[in-house]
């Protein structure tokens, strides 16, 4: 599929149609040797071939809604799309109405001209860093696919939709890191915008706190691309960013700790290749951060939030959740409303003095996930085993969810080795300036 630019200028010089692409898309989705089975909740086959034929001849007669109209892209099952109950990967939804009308980035996606063609799996509601699913299956991670290693977690259908062909690209939610752990796992580009800055409206929520929307992709252009549109931005054309003059500050501390090998030598890799380009790198630690970190061990306002939202369900559906989902949203049940608003108190400090540290930085960088993807069976088997994995999964995605800034992972391992993704942190509200930033270093992390 290669990039959304790519497919638009085939498109537009009807080297291939719309409805080749959503063939094609389609093809894989319905091999009986491939992952379509676990990636996908539901496919729009019939709706996504009809909007194919249409936007073919809308480019014929050159009436089409942009140099995009016709291209295939997949949704996670957290967006309200008209007329379907949105399960968000559970059985605990199932007997809720029908959504009355599109997500608003749902609605920005179709009338840019994207058709979308179908709802991807995901973690149940969004509550893990795994990808494993034990109501719709588990896909997996394109990588040593005979083992069966997790996808990552939460968007883990959206993910291996890209990396197997399913899907142009896909959007997912992220707030500990459920964009950029399963594309750091399936060897793409995540992004995860300032959180404000695309509407939450017709998403279900995991952390009104934390959660954010954010597409995953083949390259930082085609993420830049969407986060435009989803973001209701006219500016769709992104620049690299300059590189002379670029500092970056190396994150150092608890970020670091107990890394995969894979990870550690891909990773000081991207950073050698840096110094050799003469990118500027300054090693940083951020103990407010660490701080906060062990301050939420009484309980995280991720964890507070998802309660709330979800002690009617508890009550009412409680045999409909997966055990093991279920039970860490329960943990924070006693997690008081005091507790919350020192914690709220506590997050903002930590944003402040981080802030201060970073002056004169344009971007922070650290490895997207220390480990690389486990096999699915080690976790579904040994729970204890899952809950150790999943928090190390989690933990450096999260800091830019604490700091509510945005972040972005570009893989940066050698072809057929296990999947590492580096990652780009940048200020809150720049989020164009860490895309464009990324731009320009993609080629150096990539091995180009």
């Amino acid at each position: 599929m290669k990039t959304l630019f790519d497919l638009a200028r085939k498109l537009d010089r009807k080297k291939i149609s719309s409805h080749q692409l959503v063939e094609h898309c389609l093809a894989n989705i319905e091999a009986e040797d491939g992952e379509g089975g676990s990636v996908f909740v539901s496919v729009y086959r019939q709706r996504a071939l009809a909007e194919a034929i249409a936007a073919d001849v809308a480019r014929r007669e050159g009436r089409q809604a942009s140099v995009f109209a016709g291209i295939p892209i997949s949704i996670k099952d957290l967006f309200d799309v008209a007329g379907e109950v949105t399960t968000a990967g559970s059985h605990v939804l199932d007997d809720q109405p029908e959504a009355t009308h599109d997500a608003p980035i749902v609605q920005r996606l179709r009338s840019a001209g994207f058709i979308i063609i179908g709802r991807t799996n995901m973690t149940e509601f969004a509550y893990s860093g795994l990808g494993i699913n034990a109501h719709y299956g588990t896909p997996a991670s394109p990588y040593d696919r005979h083992t069966r290693r997790i996808p990552g977690g939460s968007t883990s259908g959206g993910a291996v939709s890209v990396s197997d062909d399913m899907a142009a690209a896909t959007i997912g939610t992220d707030t500990g890191g459920s964009t950029r752990i399963p594309a750091a796992f399936c060897g793409i580009v995540g992004f995860k915008p300032t959180a404000a800055r695309v509407p939450l409206d017709g998403c279900i929520p995991l952390s009104q706190s934390h959660d954010s929307i954010g597409p995953m992709a083949n390259t930082v252009t085609c993420c830049a691309v969407l986060d435009s549109i989803m973001s209701g931005s006219d500016d769709i054309e992104l620049s690299g960013y300059p590189q002379v003059g670029l500092r970056l500050g190396v994150l150092d501390g608890y970020v670091m700790e107990g890394l995969d090998p894979e990870v550690q030598s891909a990773y000081h890799s991207v950073l050698d290749r840096l110094g050799k380009r003469g990118i500027l790198t300054k090693t940083v630690n951020l103990p407010e951060l660490e701080k906060y970190n062990a301050h939420s061990n009484k309980g995280s306002l991720i964890g507070g939030e998802a309660f709330a939202w979800h002690r009617k369900y508890l009550q009412e559906r409680h045999d409909h959740y997966d055990p093991w989902v279920r039970e860490r949203i329960e943990a924070s049940e006693s997690f008081s409303a005091a507790d919350y608003v020192e914690t709220a108190n506590r997050r903002t400090a930590c944003q402040r003095e981080t802030q201060k540290r970073c002056i004169g930085l344009d971007a922070l960088v650290l490895p997207t996930v220390p480990l690389i993807p486990r096999p699915v069976a080690d976790l579904v088997e040994d729970g204890e085993l899952a809950r150790k994995i999943n928090l190390m999964n989690l933990r450096n995605t999260s800091v830019a969810n604490v700091l509510n800034a945005p972040a972005i992972t570009i893989p940066c391992h050698e072809a057929d080795k296990a999947p590492v993704g580096f990652m780009l942190i940048g200020q809150p509200f720049e989020d164009r300036k860490l895309l464009s930033i990324a731009l320009s270093l993609e080629p150096i992390i990539r091995r180009d």
